[in-house]
């Protein structure tokens, strides 16, 4: 099996460092750069000063988050073999044929067929905004459908729904050949693992799990797929992959201290906590991410919820260690089924040596991981 590699971007202050991320990506060989779409950063505004990390001497707020269509929209003509990806959206926010639209333009500028993933949602991207967000995976379902259809053909098209309606739809635009948008579906529970199954070109999960978990959440998917007549092989096994790393184990366990990446441990739910035996700060109905309003959050309730997050929590939310011993735990997930590694370089929040580092073992993992291993032998 072939693996292809990505770059995460944050999309949050200025747009020059997405550039030079991109054109890295592009130097290094990286098959793909993914931008995520947020209204309000997942790290608090309120504790956001250069005692939580540097990054806040050069950046005031981190809620700097620019538009994910409009990012990438200016940098497709300049992509090249780069192929660009959004991680994800959601069509609470936009109505899903405006971002089948979306997709189908920035496919007029890209090299490479863009990739719209599409999510349930978080709650800092709806709540504070009064965007309805009850019934989330409800819309996800009909989006798909809906998105699917205006994607297959020119229409006209219906569609009666809970949630959306189409009457008579028309999508005229057409990607040029070779070029058809991918939906990418970023799921973790079985209900979207099984959406992503019927309707998805890809799987993009935002959790990171143990590689057996891995596999079981990818059966589910290639099973749903099989149930719809599809091939299961056609639907792409990605991931967000955070890495922290360092020249060894011992000093990339030292960044686990960084507060930023301390902070990812309350980005995880309290069940994972309670694995570890601890109870999480924001109550034992937490579930992530997806429930974190980080601007709700006074500078107090983010010293506090700090205090009390264990080491252990942060390790499992990353991939920690030296750039082998990274290698060989993505090597893990490759054998679990993983294709397509999307490399979040969580260890650059630490310090600008840190960030130096992680990036050269960035382009690093790129080669070893793109690499053809020798018969009889795996990744790692």
């Amino acid at each position: 099996m072939t693996v292809k590699v990505g770059l995460v971007w944050d999309a949050a202050g200025p747009v020059e460092a997405g550039r030079g991320l991109l054109e890295f990506a592009q130097v290094h060989g990286l098959d793909a750069f993914m931008v995520l779409d947020h209204l309000i950063n997942t790290f608090p505004s309120q504790a956001w000063d250069t005692d939580f990390t540097y990054l806040a001497s050069a950046l005031s707020t981190p809620d700097q988050c620019l538009d994910f269509a409009t990012v990438l929209g200016s940098f497709a003509p300049h992509a090249g073999p780069v192929q660009l990806v959004v991680g994800v959206t959601d069509p609470h926010r936009r109505h899903p044929a405006v971002l089948t639209q979306t997709a189908l333009t920035l496919a007029q500028f890209a090299e490479q067929p863009p990739v719209l993933g599409i999510g349930t949602g978080a709650l800092e991207n709806l709540q504070p905004y009064g965007v309805p967000h009850d019934h989330q995976v409800d819309r996800v379902e009909e989006a798909l459908q809906i998105m699917r259809m205006l994607l297959d053909g020119a229409g006209p098209h219906d569609f009666e729904g809970n949630h959306f309606t189409l009457d008579q739809a028309l999508m005229g635009l057409r990607a040029p050949e070779g070029r058809e948008p991918r939906l990418w579906v970023g799921a973790n529970r079985s209900r979207m693992l099984t959406l992503t199954g019927r309707y998805a070109d890809g799987w993009l999960p935002s959790e990171l799990v143990a590689p057996d978990e891995y596999a079981r959440r990818l059966s589910v998917v290639r099973k749903a797929a099989v149930a719809a007549g599809r091939d299961p092989s056609a639907i792409v096994a990605s991931g967000g992959v955070p890495i922290v790393v360092a020249e060894t184990d011992a000093q990339a366990h030292e960044l686990l201290q960084a507060n930023p990446i301390r902070f990812l441990a309350l980005h995880a739910g309290a069940d994972a906590w309670a694995r570890r035996g601890a109870v999480h700060p924001f109550g034992a109905e937490y579930r992530g991410l997806t429930e974190l309003l980080p601007h709700a959050l006074t500078r107090h309730e983010v010293q506090q919820a700090m205090a009390a997050v264990p080491e252990q929590v942060v390790a499992d939310q990353v991939l920690v260690g030296s750039r082998e011993t990274v290698l060989d735990r993505i090597g893990e997930l490759v054998e679990a089924g993983m294709e397509h590694p999307m490399l979040i370089p969580a260890s650059a929040l630490a310090s600008p040596e840190a960030a130096a580092f992680t990036l050269e073992t960035v382009a690093w993992l790129a080669r070893e991981l793109r690499a053809p291993a020798p018969i009889g032998e795996t990744i790692s």
